[in-house]
């Protein structure tokens, strides 16, 4: 007669979890490199005020124009003559992606219809203006 010990049977009873936690965290790595990342200006702007204004889910390019009309994107400022390509290279990681301009409202029109411009000869159809609701 053979006895089975109690403790031989807990032991074979346990889980494995090394190829769960394997799988939890190739799901963590998937998301986060297919995630889309919203790049910031790097200015605050003060926008106008527009009582019609809508929010924007899709906004991937963001270009500021601050008060002294000094054009902003990625956090850096930029020239004129260098929005086009920066627009381009944006572009070209995310093709469906919309441009928003946050001009301040001491800005001036003509840095406005520059930057609006300078994004449609970028391929740009999809323009928005932000403005405070």
């Amino acid at each position: 007669m053979r006895r089975v010990s109690h403790v031989a049977a807990a032991d074979e009873s346990q889980v494995d979890l090394t190829p769960l936690i394997d799988v939890v965290f190739i799901m963590l790595i998937f998301f986060i490199v297919t995630a889309t990342f919203v790049k910031e200006t790097g200015i605050d702007v003060n926008k106008p005020d527009a009582p019609t204004a809508e929010v924007k889910k899709k906004a991937n390019i963001l270009i500021a124009i601050d008060s002294n009309n000094n054009i902003w994107l990625d956090r850096r400022k930029i020239d004129i003559r260098s929005v086009i390509p920066n627009i381009k290279r944006l572009r070209s990681e995310n093709p469906q992606g919309s441009v928003v301009i946050q001009a301040d409202e001491e800005s001036k029109n003509k840095m406005l219809v520059e930057v609006m411009d300078a994004a449609r000869q970028a391929g740009v159809t999809n323009i928005a203006l932000a403005a405070e609701k």
